[in-house]
């Protein structure tokens, strides 16, 4: 099943959002749009209305005017006076009528009424009219009364109309906030969740952990991230199986030979062959002393194998340092007693979240260092600390130093410093690098400070949390 890219998946979630956001603005702009042409259809028929109905208002006074006046004076100007007004009396009735059927019952009486103002028109000369003409004025309230009463319900309902789309504008805009806060989440999810896989992919692989198969989901191009790094895993794990069988292969393959060779050694020194010269003795003496240092470093080499195996497997719990190491100062008493070194612990620290047993390694390492290279009668301090969130301890000697080009090497296998120990045969170059590596594993740090006389080791934790 295909799967879109990291970039397609970004690009599709920026469109339906822009899509959804879009959706309300135009449905907004549209309800803006109805309302801005409802609201000049209102206010146009209103003012329609209104002007139809001042219009009957003054044609009306016109024609009653107009009838009066025919009564006493029988002027037929006075009739044609009073047929226009009724003309646009009646224009303006029309209109009201139809736009505001309601009022047809007023439109009607008002027919009747000027009907009967119109027989006037008819009546005899010698007929006597007097104030008895019948009167529209009543009847044009009513008729506004009407028309103010249908305006009036027209604004409400515009208004009403206003509310209401509002209301639906404000569910739209939520929808599509909801909706665009979702697509982001969703996609977050998508994208990020193979990314920490990844990350966990990586960290394992740094760890030299890789029994582990790696499997990355979510977009295409993470998903072949995910493949390259399972390739690299699987060519790591060959190569580090690989390396390990070579190595016990060399040392198999150098054991024996060397081992033959001390037997000859052996052999030389009891006589076997032969009484021996002074010169001879002294000869191998020399072979024999290389060959058991020779011994010495392909087993060193093989334990600092293990040693970095054992880095990558850690049983983490709270430690409590103080107590850690009183423990390693008791253990190497006797050691520091041989060279009448003092072993002095102080200060405190919070606990660690870490492995006792290999930060006793550690510390054992970094002190048995201090009193191989402190002279007689010296000491050892080793003093905890605490800032912030980092656990501290100090390891200072009163030795030889350490060289200001060589403490960035200090740490690496094998290397021992130009500066020696007072017993140069002393120490194989692993013990610091031990240190390194099971600190670095617990996510901390060994460095070298500056100091005026000895060395100045330090160890850097992070607090249990």
């Amino acid at each position: 099943m295909p799967h879109a890219s990291f970039r397609t998946t970004l690009l599709l979630t920026v469109l339906l959002i822009a899509g959804a956001l879009g959706a309300a603005a135009a449905s907004g702009w549209i309800m803006l749009q109805d309302f801005a042409r409802a609201s000049r259809e209102a206010s146009s028929g209103a003012l329609n209305l209104t002007s139809a109905m001042q219009q009957i208002d003054e044609r009306s006074l016109d024609m009653a005017r107009s009838a009066r006046q025919y009564a006493v004076l029988r002027d037929d100007g006075l009739r044609r006076r009073y047929d226009e007004a009724q003309t646009q009396a009646l224009a303006s009735l029309a209109t009201m009528t139809a736009s505001l059927p309601q009022i047809a019952p007023h439109a009607d009486t008002w027919r009747r009424t000027e009907a009967q103002l119109r027989a006037v028109f008819d009546l005899p000369a010698e007929a006597a009219v007097g104030d008895a003409l019948p009167d529209l004025a009543p009847i044009n309230d009513r008729l506004a009364a009407g028309v103010r009463e249908a305006i009036d319900g027209r604004n409400t309902a515009l208004l009403d109309t206003l509310e209401s789309s509002r209301d639906t504008l404000a569910t739209q805009v939520l929808a599509a906030i909801s909706l665009a806060l979702l697509l982001a989440v969703a996609t977050g999810w998508w994208i990020l969740r193979p990314l920490k896989r990844v990350e966990q992919a990586i960290a394992r692989l740094g760890e030299g952990q890789f029994s582990t198969p790696v499997q990355v989901g979510g977009p295409a191009d993470l998903r072949r991230l995910g493949e390259k790094l399972e390739w690299l895993r699987l060519r790591l794990a060959d190569l580090e199986a690989h390396r390990n069988r070579v190595l016990r292969h060399v040392s198999h393959e150098l054991k024996t030979p060397l081992a033959s060779l001390r037997e000859g050694i052996a052999l030389l020194q009891d006589g076997v062959t032969g009484r021996l010269s002074d010169e001879q003795i002294e000869v191998s003496g020399i072979l024999d002393a290389n060959a058991r240092a020779l011994q010495e470093r392909i087993e060193q080499l093989i334990g600092y194998n293990a040693t970095q195996f054992d880095a990558r497997h850690l049983e983490l719990k709270p430690t409590a340092l103080r107590a850690l190491a009183r423990e390693v100062a008791a253990d190497l008493k006797l050691q520091a007693q041989a060279k009448d070194i003092r072993l002095d612990v102080s200060g405190y620290a919070p606990p660690v979240r870490g492995d006792a047993a290999k930060l006793r390694i550690a510390l054992t390492n970094l002190l048995a260092n201090g009193i191989a290279f402190s002279p007689h009668g010296g000491t050892v301090r080793l003093e905890l600390s605490s800032d912030g969130g980092t656990t501290r301890i100090d390891c200072i000697d009163e030795g030889p130093g350490v060289a200001p080009d060589e403490t960035e090497r200090i740490f690496e296998p094998f290397f021992r410093g130009s500066r020696r120990a007072p017993r140069p045969d002393k120490g194989n170059g692993l013990g610091l690098a031990i240190v390194r590596e099971f600190i670095a594993a617990h996510g901390g740090r060994a460095l070298v400070l500056p100091a005026e006389r000895g060395a100045h080791f330090r160890i850097e934790l992070p607090h249990a949390s």
